[in-house]
């Protein structure tokens, strides 16, 4: 038996910012003390998704050269760290390069390119074909590859297990939705179990767009068990030892390059297992992570956001603050003649609780305004939606106002079931850089508000959001006694249906098999079909479920088919 150490090197890289991925690589192996294999994510050295940076030639040579700093740091362990391989042609392969005493040992390439939800990585790399090799490090055979390549049956890690690996070890981009961690769990288990041989899993961490990379990195041993992880939604850098087995060479097995020797210790280091996050929980973090990286790495600042008194703002307000400090979110109150007493009292209620910075701004004066200007128009004063409407974009105008006076990001408040059935104004509460829930539902946004209470309270002991908020029927206030139920089904009846149309691709047809009510998905299907030109033009936000609006969903604007 061998014992190989691992460090498992958790990072947040930057798309495109290739110096400093590669200190950011230099900082992290100054962590790392007596170490034999140090693994990055996909792609480190470049970020990723890249999208359409791949197609750059410069950007691919660029990248290659900061593979050889990165190289150039490989003098105490050896480093398996991801990169753009330029290839023949002006194709680019994603790769994974081992690096050891300052050069690169050798590389190898994605097979297995995915092409489903969010990922398009046929239209940006070319699949690997190369012979498979493996790696001797510390005098064990380690087989080598890259996130997708993991998961399909009969594809590399298979052929490494056949051809003499006595070790498999992954790196990943593996962006995060609900669920996800489990199945990476089995997946990784699952190939421990059946070869026998341990898996080690590194993951990449941090915002990029519209997608959250959640870490979680993993070591499983050959009965299954995780033996070491990564936390949830932060850098890490978790090294551990790992006992592996010695297999006999088969007669056919792969080439084998030599990397390092094995080295004699005598301590043994462990890893504590993590309590994990319950579903709720990491759903927030998520939130939390997305929100703090898109600002910060698009390089602001602050936010502002509308605060309304209502759940959905309340909740992006309490997210902003967690992700970048309460001094850095700047509440707007923007009252108008239908904004109720107990509205404004909560929205005020909210800010004191968490020491928000907030400005008043009444809309009644230019509400008033541009009703007097619009009454000269044939359609004479606007009355019903298009009033509800005017107020909505007033206040949208006085958000971009004051970001664009500041240098701060509009934050959008709007939730999931809203935006699915359309109960958004364009230009108006639509407006902003980021629209933070995006892609959570509304019975999701309480749920979320209540799991914050149960969290740490606000520096004056009591809850993050007040019970006032949470209890209050919803409503957008754009008219005298308006509740929300009063143009949509209750949220309860709503998010089933939402969720098993979007993100399960039922049919109306089949929805109504499901046992749904016929005369209720009709209503639905319609509603959200309607909408798709309205979701076309909105801000992009987190992706958290298996299928958000944006990229992973990609229904035509003009669609005539209704199931």
């Amino acid at each position: 038996m061998n014992r190989i150490r691992l460090a498992l090197m958790q990072i947040n890289t930057v798309v495109g910012d290739l110096p400093g991925n590669v200190d950011r690589i230099r900082q992290r192996l100054d962590q790392v003390v007596d170490c034999d294999l140090a693994l990055f994510p996909e792609m480190a050295v470049t970020g990723y998704p890249l999208e359409d940076l791949v197609h750059k030639p410069g950007f691919v040579a660029d990248s290659r050269a900061a593979l050889d700093e990165v190289a150039a740091l490989s003098d105490r362990c050896t480093l398996a760290v991801g990169f753009a391989d330029p290839g023949p042609d002006g194709t680019v392969y994603n790769a994974l390069a081992v690096c050891r005493n300052g050069q690169v040992l050798g590389t190898v390439h994605k097979e297995c390119l995915p092409t489903y939800d969010v990922f398009d990585e046929a239209r940006d790399f070319r699949a690997g074909t190369g012979p498979l090799r493996l790696f001797r490090v510390a005098g064990v055979r380690v087989g080598l590859a890259i996130c997708e390549d993991l998961w399909v049956p009969g594809g590399p890690v298979e052929r490494l297990v056949a051809g003499g690996a006595e070790m498999v070890a992954t790196i990943n981009g593996s962006p995060y939705h609900r669920g996800k961690q489990a199945a990476r769990e089995s997946v990784v288990t699952a190939t421990a179990t059946w070869s026998g041989r341990p898996v080690a899993y590194v993951n990449l961490v941090g915002g990029q767009d519209q997608l959250v990379f959640d870490g979680g990195s993993m070591v499983a041993d050959p009965a299954g068990r995780i033996i070491g992880n990564g936390p949830r939604f932060e850098e890490a850098v978790v090294c551990l030892d790992v006992d592996v087995d010695e297999v006999p060479t088969p007669p056919d097995g792969l080439p084998v390059v030599d990397v390092s020797d094995p080295v004699d210790r005598s301590d043994h280091l462990v890893v504590p297992p993590l309590a994990p996050l319950d579903e709720v929980g990491e759903l927030y973090e998520a939130l939390v992570l997305a929100t703090r990286d898109y600002v910060h790495k698009s390089g602001f600042s602050d936010v502002c956001l509308g605060l309304s008194g209502g759940v959905d703002s309340a909740l992006v307000a309490t997210i902003a603050a967690d992700a970048l400090g309460s001094d850095r979110v700047h509440a707007v109150l923007m009252p108008s003649r239908h904004s109720s007493e107990h509205s404004v009292n909560d929205a005020e209620d909210l800010v004191s609780r968490q020491g928000l910075d907030d400005l008043t701004l009444p809309i009644e004066e230019v509400h008033r305004a541009l009703g007097e200007a619009l009454a000269t128009t044939p359609e004479g004063e606007p009355v019903g939606l298009t009033d509800e409407n005017l107020q909505s974009r007033i206040r949208g105008v006085l958000l971009m106002a004051r970001a664009n006076a500041n240098g701060w990001l509009v934050l959008s408040t709007g939730n999931k079931s809203e935006s699915a059935v359309g109960y958004t104004t364009l230009y108006g509460d639509t407006a902003g850089a980021f629209a933070v829930i995006k892609d959570v539902t509304k019975t999701r946004v309480y749920e979320l508000c209540h799991w914050r209470n149960s969290q740490e309270p606000a520096a004056d002991g009591r809850q993050v959001v007040p019970e006032a908020i949470l209890d209050k029927p919803p409503s957008a206030e754009l008219r005298p006694d308006q509740r929300d139920d009063q143009s949509l089904p209750p949220y309860d009846v709503l998010d089933p249906v939402l969720e098993a149309y979007i993100e399960g691709n039922r049919t109306r047809s089949e929805l109504v098999a499901d046992g749904h009510d016929p005369d209720l998905v009709g209503q639905i299907v319609e509603l959200v079909d309607a909408a798709e030109y309205k979701r076309r033009q909105t801000p992009l936000g987190p992706k958290v479920t298996v299928k958000g609006f944006g990229r992973d969903r990609r229904m035509p604007i003009v669609n005539h088919y209704r199931g």
